[in-house]
C-alpha cells in the first residue's frame, strides 16, 4: 500500500456554479454563496449559489407553466433533443470529468467512465421515449373500443447524491424528460459543479425554458418547499434510507408518486467450489472503486471456511496494488472519500470492528493516512454485534466472514432490513439457484459484478426503497397509465 501521491496538483473550478432557473443561469436571489472544496486537498476550488424562497418558487412556476406545453411535445421531438443533449455530453465529457474529479476526489478515469455511462443512459432514455405504448383491451361489445394512454405524471423534484453526481443524476432527469414531464433537481451541495455542467449540455441541446431547472441550498428547506408544493406530482430521491423515509413521509401526506432507491449492505457469498481468482479479483475491484463509496458496492463477504483463507489472501493482495493519491495524478487508483464526516464514520466503523473482536488482515498505519483518504482495510471474523455488520460502511472498509452451511450464508445475507444488491460466485448451477430465489436483493450479480448498466433495472427491496431506475420499467414510474371505453355504436 502506497501513501496518497505529492503531486502538485493546483487546479480550481473555472467559473461560479450557479442555479438554473426558467432557462436562465443565475445566482440566488441573496446572493449567498457556498464554497466548494477539493477533497484531496481540502481546500476551497470555487463556490456555489445557494437559492432562497424566492428562487425556490420561481423555478416552481416555471416547472409548472411549461409542463402545460412540454406534455405535448411529440416523442419523436422529446427523443431528437435527448440525443442532442447526449451528443454535447460526450463533446464535453473530458472537461466535466475534471470537474467533478476536482470536486468529488474519484481517480480520473473512473470520472471518465461515470461519463461515460451518462452518455449511455441518455441515449437509452432517448429511444424509450418512442416507446412508451398503452394497450388496446378487447371490450365484450362489437361497438366497444377499450384502451389505454400512456401520460406524463406532472413535474418533478429529484433530489439526487455526491457518489455520483452525474450517474445518480442523469437516471432521473432522462427518465422525466422522456416520459415528458419537467424537472427541479436539487443535486449535492458537496459536488455542485459537474451537475450544473451536465444541465448546460441540456440548456444547450434546445430544451425549452422552464422544462428543466437545478437548485441548490439548504437541503431540508428546499426538498420540504418542492415536496409539499401542489404542483410537485412527482419525487425521486437517491441517498440514505434515514433521509428516504423522511422524505417519504412527506410525499404520502400530500398523496405524491415516489420512487427511493437508498442505503444497502450488499452481501457476497463465495462457496467452496467458486472461482476463487476470478471473485476476489472482481468484488476487490467492486468494493475499492470510487473509494468503496458506491450503493451496490460488496460490504459484507462470506467465505466457505474450506477457501476462505485463500480467497482472503487474493483479495488483500488486490486491495494493496491501489495507488492512493489526488484523482487528477495520472497513476491515482484510489482517491479520497468525499466528506470530512464520512472519512470520520468510516474510521468509527473500522475501530469498533476492531474493538469487539475482528482481526485485522489489512490495517494501514496512521502515517499512511492524512486528511479525507481512508486506504483500505480488511478484518476477518467481525461479529455481528460489531457496527460495520449492521451500518452500511460506505468507504474501503471491508468484513470478511467465514461460513460453512449455505443456509446460514443466505440468513446473514438477509439478516439486515436492507435488499439493494447482492453478489454470488458458485460453479454448481443449483447452488446459484439456491441464491437466485434465496437472498431478498432488488439485483443480484452472479460469478460477476454487472449492475447498472442503462438497460438493466436498478432499485432494492425492504429499506432499500422501491421504484427503477433502470431498464424499461424505469420510464413508466413518470407516467400515469389511463383507460378509456368507448361505445361508438
Amino acid at each position: 500500500m502506497t501513501q496518497p501521491s505529492s503531486a502538485d496538483v493546483n487546479a480550481s473550478l473555472d467559473a461560479d456554479v450557479l442555479l438554473l432557473i426558467n432557462g436562465q443561469w443565475q445566482p440566488g436571489s441573496a446572493q449567498r454563496w457556498q464554497p466548494i472544496e477539493d477533497p484531496a486537498r481540502q481546500t476551497v476550488i470555487g463556490r456555489m449559489a445557494c437559492a432562497e424562497d424566492t428562487d425556490i418558487e420561481r423555478a416552481l412556476s416555471a416547472a409548472d407553466r411549461s409542463f402545460a406545453t412540454w406534455r405535448h411535445t411529440s416523442a419523436r421531438e422529446r427523443r431528437a433533443l435527448l440525443l442532442n443533449a447526449a451528443a454535447l455530453l460526450s463533446e464535453r465529457s473530458e472537461t466535466i470529468a475534471r470537474q467533478l474529479t476536482l470536486e468529488q476526489g474519484k481517480p480520473l478515469q473512473q470520472a471518465r467512465n461515470e461519463l461515460a455511462a451518462a452518455c449511455e443512459v441518455v441515449e437509452w432514455f432517448a429511444e424509450e421515449a418512442v416507446r412508451a405504448y398503452g394497450q388496446v383491451i378487447p371490450a365484450r361489445q362489437a361497438q366497444v373500443m377499450q384502451y389505454t394512454l400512456k401520460t406524463p405524471v406532472g413535474p418533478v423534484a429529484a433530489f439526487t447524491p455526491w457518489n455520483f453526481p452525474i450517474g445518480q443524476l442523469v437516471r432521473k432527469l432522462c427518465a422525466a424528460l422522456a416520459a415528458g414531464c419537467t424537472l427541479i433537481a436539487k443535486a449535492a451541495e458537496d459536488t455542485p459543479a459537474s451537475p450544473t455542467a451536465l444541465f448546460g449540455c441540456f440548456h444547450d441541446a434546445g430544451f425549452p425554458a422552464g422544462v428543466i431547472n437545478l437548485l441548490y441550498g439548504d437541503p431540508e428547506h428546499i426538498s420540504s418547499r418542492l415536496i409539499t408544493d401542489p404542483r410537485i406530482r412527482k419525487i425521486s430521491f437517491t441517498g440514505s434510507t434515514a433521509v428516504g423515509k423522511h422524505l417519504a413521509q412527506q410525499a404520502g401526506r400530500h398523496m405524491k408518486r415516489i420512487t427511493m432507491e437508498l442505503g444497502g449492505h450488499a452481501p457476497a457469498i463465495v462457496c467452496a467450489d467458486a472461482d476463487i481468482a476470478t471473485a476476489a479479483r472482481q468484488l476487490a475491484q467492486a468494493r475499492f472503486y470510487n473509494a468503496g463509496q458506491v450503493c451496490i458496492t460488496p460490504t459484507r463477504i462470506l467465505v466457505h471456511a474450506d477457501v476462505v483463507d485463500t480467497f482472503t489472501h487474493q483479495f488483500a493482495e488486490a486491495a494493496r496494488s491501489l495507488k492512493a493519491g489526488h484523482g487528477l495524478a495520472p497513476d491515482t487508483t484510489l482517491g479520497p472519500m468525499a466528506t470530512a464526516r464520512g472519512a470520520a464514520h468510516l474510521r468509527a466503523l473500522r475501530d469498533d470492528a476492531l474493538a469487539q473482536g475482528g482481526k485485522a488482515v489489512l490495517l494501514p498505519t496512521a502515517e499512511q493516512e492524512h486528511g479525507q483518504f481512508v486506504l483500505p482495510s480488511i478484518v476477518r471474523g467481525v461479529p455481528l454485534t460489531a457496527r460495520v455488520m449492521n451500518e452500511e460502511p460506505f468507504g474501503p472498509l471491508t468484513p470478511i466472514n467465514a461460513f460453512t452451511c449455505l443456509d446460514d450464508a443466505i440468513a446473514e445475507a438477509n439478516r439486515l432490513p436492507y435488499g439493494l444488491a447482492a453478489y454470488g460466485y458458485s460453479r454448481d448451477i443449483g447452488t446459484l439457484h439456491r441464491l437466485a430465489t434465496g437472498i431478498e436483493s432488488g439485483m443480484l450479480s452472479l460469478n460477476h459484478c454487472d449492475l447498472a448498466d442503462p438497460e438493466q433495472p436498478f432499485g432494492g427491496l425492504k429499506d432499500s426503497g422501491y421504484g427503477s431506475e433502470g431498464g424499461n420499467s424505469a420510464i413508466q414510474c413518470y407516467l400515469d397509465e389511463r383507460f378509456i371505453t368507448c361505445n361508438a355504436g
